[in-house]
């Protein structure tokens, strides 16, 4: 976990408090119990015979790439997190804040920032590094901004508010 520096922030993504506990939760569970589980699994199908037309023995492999995968950017992630406390209420899209936005003429409800912060919600999160976030980040209530799509086009953005997500 890194400090809230400047240099902390160039490297790694901010989490709040709540999130990062989460995943490091989530992240014991899946190198304790979760991995033991699957490695049972395989164990029990290699028992079944003929590994080649085994499909218990496939899907539980499949499986474990799927968790050991998780395992290993839930690590990075969180060896490189800049952890912080709520973001401050002024008005500045940046990490951790909860944006409603007109994208291209439509309003939008969106968490700005690292996927994980949204936790089980349905809302929608914008990365600070796509496009969108590159060009939003430390725009505050009524500025208008623009970027580029992937597929060349510009897309006008207004900031209608930011303020912590408190989820």
């Amino acid at each position: 976990m890194s400090i809230n520096t400047p240099e902390a922030e160039e490297t790694g993504q901010w989490l709040s408090q709540e999130a990062y506990d989460r995943l490091s939760a989530e992240l014991e569970q899946l190198k304790g119990p979760g991995r033991q589980e699957v490695v049972d699994r395989i164990a029990s199908a290699r028992e079944e015979g003929d590994l080649k037309e085994n499909g218990g023995y496939h899907a539980a492999k499949e499986e474990q790439g799927k968790i050991e995968a998780r395992i290993a950017y839930l690590s990075h992630l969180l060896e490189n997190a800049n952890v912080g406390g709520t973001p401050p209420d002024d008005g500045v899209v940046e990490p951790g804040m909860l944006v409603k936005a007109k994208v291209a003429g439509r309003e939008m409800e969106f968490i700005f920032g690292n996927r994980e912060i949204a936790g089980d919600t349905d809302l929608a999160v914008y990365s600070d590094a796509s496009p969108m976030g590159e060009a939003i980040g430390g725009a505050k209530e009524g500025d208008k901004v623009s970027y580029t799509a992937p597929n060349g086009s510009t897309i006008e953005v207004e900031i209608l508010s930011a303020e912590p997500y408190q989820g």
